[in-house]
């Protein structure tokens, strides 16, 4: 097993790879093609954002790669995976596919989770597909990606099929410093319903370790998809993802996406909506301490009729920490009466904070709605000073304005994802280690919801039957 960093990266690390995987040729070409482009690409393509971003403070020479790392499962990530045994779920430690569990009755149904390895095995033509998906030309680390990836995750929802419970994506990087790149592949068939859970861990290091996922999704007719992201990795690593989600008529996904861990997290995301009908719902909510980096970049593509998108971004930014967004949405002409929004707002809470939006909107045709915002403030001293007056210390102040702020946002979610949001943003306010065990305190958090909502349901239907 040889290693290398990230700055020697060659094509004799990709043949290992492949030859340790028996890859096909095309995959072989593919992987080859993909790393010239990565050479060739500088670490931001677009002039517009160059200035701003911060993806070079990933360390090239700290970043190790192999074709193997180490399986065992850290110490705080025990827990979790026992609390999650009998759940749907797969989970990933560095390269190596820790466990899978799916029971009988949903296999004999055709729902398949596995490696990506078995994949190119036994779903060959969808893995071709999905990996033609991504033009490494656009982005220097998805080029690095579909060059390089050493582990990956495939998920394949068959037609007509519903699922009650979550399916469990657990990620967590190696206790060898071994960098992962990680390419998942999601397909959701037509006239099925889902939910998705990702959690991304990472141990604490001496050195830089990344994270590198290049996540390609796609949605059949009339299916439906919530997907929830929560990056809660130690602050000593990187996070880089690229995702790319292909929605055909009437296809809806609803992506929530929470970042709080890392050193610095860029992600890419593109929605592609490609049916009549097509919709996309993209919650974001990045709470940021210490000298951690977001790069934020959302692209909404509108390809047909009658299509919908709604992206909103809200940022928590304390100490030094910074957070740039950058949102596109893009209208071409085959897609009137499509209606867009895009939001990016921060709050600073500290004068060394700094948060940084540049929405965009592009659009080809006409009898479409589409608009966009971004606000950038500190917490309202009057605010501060109204909430003092009822007894509350500045701290308390603070964190009453911060979760006034985030609630929009947190109502489109289920009662347990909530809870989890919850947690961790009192595990930031704490500066103490991330975590979404479901212990004690978390189930009284759910509850705490669900009684909350239905409150405030019961008020709603109190004034509409008046």
């Amino acid at each position: 097993m040889s290693q290398i960093s990230l700055s020697s990266i060659d094509s004799s690390l990709i043949e290992e790879i492949s030859s340790k995987r028996n890859e096909p040729n095309w995959l072989r070409e593919y992987r080859k093609n993909s790393l010239s482009v990565y050479h060739d690409l500088p670490a931001e393509v677009s002039p517009l954002y160059n200035k701003y971003t911060d993806a070079r403070k990933m360390n090239p020479e700290q970043v190790s790669l192999s074709t193997s790392s180490d399986s065992s499962v850290p110490d705080f990530l025990a827990k979790r995976l026992d609390e999650i045994k009998n759940e749907i779920s797969i989970v990933q430690i560095g390269s190596n596919i820790h466990s899978i569990n799916i029971n009988d009755e949903l296999k004999s149904n055709g729902l398949v989770i596995s490696s990506l390895d078995d994949a190119l095995q036994n779903h060959s033509e969808l893995i071709q597909k999905a990996l033609e998906d991504s033009n490494s030309k656009e982005d220097k680390y998805t080029a690095l990606n579909n060059a390089a990836f050493n582990s990956g995750v495939f998920v394949y929802i068959p037609q007509n099929l519903t699922l009650d419970k979550p399916i469990h994506l657990i990620s967590c990087l190696s206790l060898d410093g071994i960098s992962t790149i990680s390419r998942n592949i999601i397909i959701a068939e037509k006239n099925t319903q889902a939910s998705i859970v990702q959690e991304l861990y990472a141990p604490k290091m001496s050195k830089q370790q990344a994270y590198l996922e290049l996540l390609n999704t796609r949605i059949g007719e009339n299916s439906k998809l919530d997907f929830t992201t929560f990056q809660i990795m130690d602050q000593s690593a990187v996070n880089f993802s690229t995702r790319r989600t292909h929605l055909a008529q009437d296809a809806k996904i609803n992506w929530y996406l929470g970042l709080f861990g890392s050193m610095l997290s860029r992600y890419r995301i593109e929605y592609h909506l490609n049916g009549t009908g097509a919709a996309v719902n993209d919650a974001v909510v990045i709470f940021g301490n210490n000298d951690q980096s977001f790069d934020l970049n959302i692209i909404v593509n509108h390809n047909a009729q009658s299509t919908e998108g709604k992206i909103v971004e809200k940022s928590i930014l304390k100490d030094t920490s910074k957070s740039l967004f950058k949102g596109m949405v893009r209208i071409n002409e085959q897609a009137a009466h499509s209606n867009s929004f895009l939001s990016g707002r921060s709050i600073l809470l500290s004068k060394g904070a700094r948060s940084d939006s540049i929405p965009g909107l592009e659009i080809f045709t006409n009898d479409v709605k589409a608009t966009h915002s971004a606000s950038v403030a500190q917490v309202d001293d009057e605010q501060i000073f109204y909430l003092g007056t009822r007894c509350l210390s500045h701290s308390e102040a603070e964190r009453i304005i911060v979760e006034g702020f985030l609630e929009p946002l947190s109502r489109i979610m289920s009662h347990q994802v909530r809870a989890w949001l919850a947690n961790i943003i009192e595990s930031k306010w704490m500066n103490t280690e991330l975590t979404i065990n479901m212990d004690d305190q978390l189930k009284s958090i759910v509850e705490v919801e669900e009684t909350r909502y239905n409150e405030n349901e019961e008020v709603e239907q109190h004034y509409k039957y008046r």
